[in-house]
């Protein structure tokens, strides 16, 4: 039964690491074959090793059947998508809301679960397994134990520097083979996860907050899901993807943006925390407190996050908040808890009657989540066809599944446009808008999907993201904003590392935690702390 488990979980769930390393190994000769060879025995005698420690009555069985249910699941995405598993990406699937997930769910899924679960969990149950007397049970293991080790030692020292050259330069083989990788960053995850949580760390309690303005000036940050900069036509895509934003005044467009990770579980925490991408750690960032707590210090600046995604990732747990699909469906945007991203305009909408002091307001779309693009955007948008309706994008080409990301851009300008548009006929405040996306996608390219790559091994498609600012001619004027100086800025390097400075500096909120090095309109705001 050990030797059974070992070849398949060697050879069915990690057909994803054999087609890497194939890769990783081409062209191949008569020594890349050996190398591979050896790589396949490596890795079967630590997994025969592994069954042959769990060979014991009553625990074999239950342990290798709830390994094969994950091991095949995960194995899928692997296959489906090239994705690797890490801590990261494990803390991703779990801050999965219930709808997220269903749009992983495919007739692909269900029947590779049951080729590969179902069907040899069944083998496994009906066997018998037959163990000897113990005395002769614990010898004939230790034989099988010893074996394995020598097969493993020997094979280590004959290769050790083939294998040491071999993981220098692919660094992710450790996310690649299962069950090892996904073991290893669930309990990474759960470590942390379960960690003795520490007193939260105030900072910036000596905010103060300066205005010029006589009305009540409003920020609305719009942070996007998924969108990538080399798709917007504002940054040179070679389709019209932003007719709106194109045509709009006084939009200043940043076309060399950067994300801190590469997804929302870690970027959102990231952007907000003013701790650089570099030194960032979730469970720090989770132990202070971030931007959106600095401009409540204050007193004088309300907060409040609208989301119509899979939450704030804590990052809003202390200011005021709402989840649109759950609190507030739409009847015109809503079917069900799957909103269209003009719910938050709906929303923001009645929020803006009642402003009554100045106010930053987060809204948190959709955008482009994937794997179902067709379904973020209203059938009016499916401009680019033919589009991919399906979740399962190895079905489709690239050129669909490109389509139908394209068409979720076209809607996310079609809705930047339309808060520009609201924020314009506001007679009673100054506005403001900026948005962001968290991080990027991979659309195919090199047969990778999706996001949540290491960030390290992340394609630029998934961390290169569109950014822009729009400014009212009022708050352009009270906060003596130069688009001028601005348009001369939109070609530098910038990244989440600046939302933290550069979100205290509009809202003109002067605290020791603000670094003007970071601040992206610094030197295009006159004076932001000098009434």
């Amino acid at each position: 039964m050990a030797l059974f488990c070992t070849l398949f979980f060697i050879t069915v769930f990690n057909i994803s690491f054999w087609q890497r390393l194939s890769v990783w190994l081409s062209p191949l000769g008569f020594y890349e074959i050996t190398v591979f060879f050896m790589v396949f025995l490596l890795i079967s005698a630590v997994l025969y090793l592994v069954f042959c420690l769990l060979l014991i009555p009553f625990l074999f069985k239950p342990v290798v059947i709830s390994l094969i249910l994950a091991t095949s699941a995960i194995s899928y995405f692997m296959m489906q998508y090239g994705v690797m598993i890490e801590k990261n990406m494990v803390r991703n699937a779990a801050q999965t809301d219930f709808l997220e997930s269903l749009d992983l769910i495919s007739w692909g899924m269900i029947v590779w679960l049951f080729l590969t679960a179902l069907l040899p969990i069944a083998i496994i149950i009906k066997t018998k397994i037959q163990y000897r007397s113990l005395y002769r049970e614990i010898l004939v293991r230790s034989a099988f134990v010893f074996a394995a080790c020598c097969t493993i030692a020997l094979v280590g020292f004959c290769y050790y520097q083939d294998f040491a050259s071999l993981f220098r330069n692919h660094r992710e083989i450790r996310f690649v083979v299962t069950p090892f990788n996904y073991l290893q960053a669930t309990s990474s995850y759960l470590k942390e996860h379960f960690a003795t949580p520490k007193a939260l760390v105030l900072i910036g309690q000596d905010a103060k907050h300066f205005t010029r303005s006589n009305q009540p000036q409003v920020l609305v940050l719009v942070v996007g899901e998924t969108a990538r900069a080399d798709h917007f036509s504002l940054n040179g895509y070679s389709r019209e993807t932003n007719p709106k934003l194109s045509q709009a005044q006084d939009i200043i467009n940043f076309s060399n943006m950067w994300s801190c990770g590469t997804e929302t579980a870690v970027s959102i925490p990231c952007m907000f925390s003013g701790i650089p991408r570099e030194k960032f750690e979730l469970d720090i960032a989770a132990g202070q407190e971030n931007v959106l707590d600095v401009l409540r210090h204050t007193k004088k600046i309300d907060v409040l996050w609208l989301d119509n995604n899979s939450g704030c990732k804590g990052v809003c747990e202390r200011v005021a908040g709402e989840k649109l699909f759950e609190t507030k469906p739409s009847a015109t945007y809503c079917e069900g808890q799957e909103c269209f991203d003009e719910v938050l305009v709906e929303n923001l909408e009645q929020k803006l009657k009642k402003i009554s002091r100045d106010t930053v307001i987060v809204l948190h779309q959709k955008g482009s989540h994937g794997p179902a693009y067709y379904k973020r955007y209203p059938k009016k948008f499916a401009v680019f066809q033919p589009e991919c309706q399906t979740s399962e994008l190895q079905k489709c080409t690239q050129a669909e599944i490109t389509n139908s990301f394209d068409n979720t851009i076209l809607y996310t300008d079609y809705v930047l446009d339309k808060i520009i548009g609201l924020l314009n006929t506001q007679q009673h405040i100054t506005t403001a808008m900026w948005y962001l996306s968290d991080h990027g996608e991979s659309l195919g390219e090199n047969n990778l999907y999706l996001h949540a790559t290491p960030y390290v091994f992340a394609p630029d498609a998934q961390k290169h993201i569109p950014m822009l600012m729009w400014f009212s001619a009022n708050w352009q004027q009270q906060n003596r904003v130069s688009l001028t100086c601005l348009g001369k800025q939109t070609a530098r390097l910038y990244s989440h590392d600046n939302v933290f400075s550069t979100l205290l500096g509009l809202m003109q909120v002067q605290t020791q935690v603000y670094q003007r090095e970071h601040d992206i309109l610094a030197h295009c705001q006159k004076d932001p702390f000098n009434v």
